[in-house]
């Protein structure tokens, strides 16, 4: 659940620890999207609040106008395939590119909560398998060595 660990930090201390594959899966991927569908529902709204606060109101006033723009040249452009790239966003597991950051832009980009969720969870299954194969690579190498 930790912003920027996330999932792609506990399958590998999960399987460096010898713990259970699909528990420790399975758990990943839940505490990964416990925090989606709060994120996606407060982060235009602390954006909308904070447009009028001294300190932060020019910086949400340029990501609240900034995502309206986006979101408009996006659909025009992608349409369905949004939601395609929002998967892929979340589902590489380089930093920076989890659910915490997809789930804020789903929202800053005002995109369907429904859709975003799914297509977000989906990315989440792919970042899993993805980190068990390079765990799985990486444990296994260091046991050749031993």
């Amino acid at each position: 659940m930790i912003p920027l660990i996330e999932l792609r930090g506990a399958i590998p201390v999960a399987l460096g620890y010898g713990l259970p594959l699909v528990p420790s899966y399975a758990l990943a991927v839940v505490g990964n999207m416990i925090p989606v569908p709060l994120i996606f529902l407060f982060g235009r709204r602390f954006l909308a609040w904070g447009k009028d606060r001294a300190m932060i109101g020019k910086f949400c006033t340029w990501c609240l106008e900034k995502g309206v723009t986006a979101s408009k040249q996006l659909e025009s452009k992608a349409k369905n395939g949004l939601y395609i790239a929002l998967m892929l966003f979340v589902g590489i597991p380089i930093p920076g590119t989890g659910a915490w950051s997809g789930t804020l832009a789903a929202s800053f980009l005002n995109m369907d909560f429904k859709k975003s969720v799914i297509f977000v969870m989906l990315g989440i299954f792919l970042a899993g398998v993805i980190m068990l194969v390079a765990s799985y690579g990486v444990f296994g190498a260091i046991s050749l060595v031993k």
